[in-house]
């Protein structure tokens, strides 16, 4: 089955949101439709507030509306949006 590389930017609702939290639901999300966790960055945004950027394999037959959709509705989540998609080679 062919993966597409996606970079996933998930926002915080305030800074003082545990991002370890957001992450841990995000992965369990993300693997429980079939995607592949590979790794995150910090974003700094401004005045404190930080987004997390996560690195996953997703299958390419499958929607990506689903994933954005599910991981915006993490608690203390303002918005999940794909920032980035690229077809996995090899």
């Amino acid at each position: 089955m062919p993966f597409a590389a996606l970079k996933v930017k998930i926002m915080p609702e305030s800074p003082e949101i545990d991002l370890q939290i957001i992450e841990d639901t995000a992965k369990e999300i993300i693997e429980s439709l079939g995607g592949k966790f590979h790794s995150k960055e910090i974003e700094l945004i401004a005045f404190g507030l930080k987004a997390i950027i996560v690195l996953i394999a997703w299958p390419e037959d499958q929607e990506f509306d689903t994933l954005e959709q599910k991981l915006s509705q993490i608690e203390n989540v303002s918005s999940a949006q794909i920032v980035d998609f690229r077809r996995a080679v090899g």
